[in-house]
């Protein structure tokens, strides 16, 4: 594995580990479920979950396979894209 194809598991281990992505999950899932911040408060997802959703959306067992498989790294670029998104409104007051 050369550095370079590292770089994307890498990414994703970081991205669970921020509390602000943990925060977006929160927010996504009570959307989703049509959830009250009471039903599901801010800080319910850990690193855990973070990572078990990262692998789901992506279709993936370990991070390790956004490495090789192309597919997977796109569905990691568009989560990342989402979630960018989110802070941006979350900025705005939205």
């Amino acid at each position: 594995m050369t550095r370079q194809s590292s770089t994307q598991a890498r990414r994703a281990a970081l991205l669970g580990t921020n509390p602000r992505f943990r925060l977006y999950l929160d927010a996504r899932k009570r959307k989703r479920h049509e959830l009250t911040l009471e039903q599901l408060p801010d800080g319910t997802h850990d690193e855990q979950d973070a990572a078990d959703a990262i692998r789901q959306a992506c279709g993936i067992r370990s991070r390790r396979e956004l490495d090789t498989n192309h597919e997977a790294r796109q569905m990691l670029d568009r989560i990342v894209s989402d979630y960018q998104a989110w802070e941006r409104r979350q900025a705005r007051g939205r």
